[in-house]
């Protein structure tokens, strides 16, 4: 038996169960048998073999295995990856005592399941069942709490960092939002911070404890998008898991579902979707039955709905659906005051991750200040790790180490304006100086005395300036 095991991965608890346990129970048994996936005959020793009444073995290798034993559950054991221990199967006016297990591949995907027919004395046998069955329901319930961790959120509001009117205007939204059960659309460039406040919403919120499933809209092939969302039934189309497939609504069911990019639905699922908010219920791919889901729904877009709506490639009932709380999330190039926190922040993240401790100067947020950021927090990420990888100091950032790497063609263009506007410094200084002075004289109803005293200056200076003005 052990060339079933050849070609796969030895890792993974119950493969590993599972092959410590076959030579134990291959000898208790009074005959074996190995399915694969689709259920057909890979092996079959030679005791079970003629127990079922068979000439030769290998006349039956390749052939399903129900058509060999009828009342056989083996198909039922790689359907559901559960095995069934101690079962009892009738065959030819004989009662036998069977015990199935699937096995898998290095994916963890059964590919296939092996089933021992047992003597009528199984008390040798019956620690090592006991065993199997604990471990088999702790690595069950290991999934179970890996699947709800992977589905759990990452960030809070203070992951939405700055502190700048547009920002707070953001934040104070978003507490709204966690506090009212409603859906919620996030409108930002890409980079803005989109999941991350979708996540601080969720996280805030009544939902907090269920999951937070996240779907990206525009990375998902347009003939798959049904089956992601509403799951599939077994052998709903031609290559389809033989196994029922949950879809997004489904894994967030209780708790919140962050539709990224909603704006890349195409129009025949946004139909479906539409219903799905309205009835909250689906329908899977394949099936006629109708499933209840409960979920709150964070939709965000970086593309323009009114103009997608005023051109037909959106649905104006369902932009109304998603757009019940409205979230404008400003461009980076439109809070550059949150610059220094958001430096901060962000090499905080990249000194934790890379083991270094690294800062940044003044001059080297100014730096970054000259820069219009078309790919936002993102772009602004990148640049501080590359600066960081590139920079001599290492451990400083400073204006220059940030213009080493600060892409040259998008810098902001100062205006021809703007550009007249600018002067010799020698000369701003001095029109500020006889504009104090004239102000302060004016004050003093002309008394040069006292103008002095205001101004913070002798009189004897102040006499000088006056007739350099003069």
């Amino acid at each position: 038996m052990s060339e079933l095991f050849t070609h796969k991965n030895k890792s993974g608890l119950t493969r590993n169960l599972i092959e410590a346990l076959f030579p134990m129970f291959e000898e208790a048994s009074a005959g074996a048998i190995a399915v694969d996936r689709d259920a057909n005959i890979t092996w079959i020793n030679s005791s079970y073999a003629q127990l079922l009444g068979l000439g030769d073995p290998s006349q039956v290798i390749g052939k399903p295995v129900r058509k060999v034993i009828p009342q056989t559950r083996m198909p039922e054991v790689v359907e559901t990856g559960k095995p069934l221990l101690l079962d009892i199967m009738e065959h030819n006016q004989q009662q036998l005592v069977v015990t199935r297990l699937p096995y898998y591949d290095e994916q963890d995907a059964i590919v296939g399941a092996v089933a021992f027919v047992l003597y009528d004395d199984l008390q040798p046998l019956t620690p090592l069942v006991s065993k199997y069955r604990r471990l088999h329901r702790d690595l069950a319930a290991a999934r179970k709490a890996l699947a709800r961790k992977a589905r759990n959120t990452r960030y809070s509001l203070g992951d939405f960092v700055g502190g700048s009117p547009a920002a707070l205007e953001v934040k104070r939204r978003a507490r709204l939002a966690a506090g009212r059960d409603m859906p919620v659309l996030l409108l930002g460039e890409t980079g803005t911070g989109k999941e991350v406040l979708a996540q601080a919403i969720h996280t805030a919120s009544g939902r907090a404890d269920k999951p937070f499933v996240g779907v990206n809209v525009a990375a998902v092939p347009e003939n798959l998008l049904e089956a992601e969302f509403f799951g599939v039934v077994p052998g709903a189309y031609t290559g389809a898991d033989r196994r029922a497939r949950e879809g997004k609504f489904q894994l967030a069911s209780g708790g919140t579902l962050f539709l990224d990019e909603v704006g890349d639905m195409p129009l025949p699922l946004q139909a479906k979707l539409l219903r799905a908010l309205q009835e909250g219920e689906i329908e899977p791919l394949g099936s006629n039955k109708v499933a209840t889901v409960d979920v709150r729904v964070i939709a965000a877009t970086s593309r323009n709905l009114e103009a997608m709506l005023a051109e037909g490639s959106f649905r104006s009932d369902l932009y109304y659906r998603l757009n019940v709380l409205e979230i404008s999330i400003p461009p980076l190039r439109d809070r550059l005051a949150d610059l220094g926190v958001l430096c901060e922040a962000l090499l905080g993240e990249i000194s934790e991750s890379h083991g270094v401790r690294a800062d940044i100067t003044d001059a080297g947020v100014a730096a970054l200040a000259g820069y219009d950021w078309p790919g936002n927090i993102r772009e602004l990420r990148n640049v501080i790790e590359r600066a960081l990888t590139m920079g001599e100091d290492g451990e400083l950032l400073d204006a220059d180490a940030i213009f080493k790497v600060l892409p040259r063609t998008s810098h902001r263009q100062l205006s021809p304006l703007s550009t007249r506007s600018v002067r010799p410094l020698a000369r701003i200084v001095a029109e500020a100086e006889a504009q104090a002075i004239e102000e302060a004289l004016v004050t003093c109803r002309g008394n040069r005395t006292r103008a002095a005293l205001l101004l913070g200056i002798s009189r004897s200076v102040l006499y000088e300036k006056l007739a350099k003005t003069s």
